[in-house]
């Protein structure tokens, strides 16, 4: 099998001859084998594993992503972000931890622009309901109330 790990600008592992490939989604890990029905999944922050043929390993930690597997020997992950590594642990601890922070942040200021949205939402329709209208001196006008100086 080959194995291909992209982000938007860069490939950060092509590996040719592979015998087995490991990842993550949100059901749990998972091993791909030579012959594999075709795929495609949605990555959790994780890393990618492989072994060749020859018995080297290689890993890659992806910030999510998709996995696809195609006429069971064509592996290629499309994510925002990977980090190629050969110790294990460092990418486990350090990459991911980094990873999920990121994730983390990003899902905070989702939170907060939707909150943003919402307001103005609010504000604008306060404005557009007549009975919620505060009354200016054009409302108060068209009411025939008269405004206090």
């Amino acid at each position: 099998m080959d194995l291909v790990i992209t982000t938007p600008t860069s490939v950060a592992a092509r590996v040719a001859d592979v015998a087995h490939v490991r990842a993550e989604d949100a059901s749990g890990a998972f091993g791909i084998l030579a012959g594999h029905a075709d795929l495609l999944t949605a990555l959790a922050v994780s890393v990618v594993s492989w072994r060749c043929a020859d018995g080297r390993e290689g890993h890659c930690a992806v910030r999510g992503g998709v996995l696809t597997v195609s006429d069971g020997r064509h592996v290629a992950v499309a994510t925002r972000e990977a980090v190629a590594g050969d110790d294990l642990q460092v990418l486990e601890h350090e990459v991911l931890a980094r990873f999920r922070r990121a994730g983390e942040e990003e899902g905070e200021a989702r939170v907060g622009a939707r909150r943003m949205h919402l307001a103005a939402v609010r504000h604008i329709l306060a404005y557009l309901r007549p009975e919620r209208r505060p009354a200016g001196p054009v409302q108060a006008a068209r009411d025939g109330v008269e405004e206090a100086p």
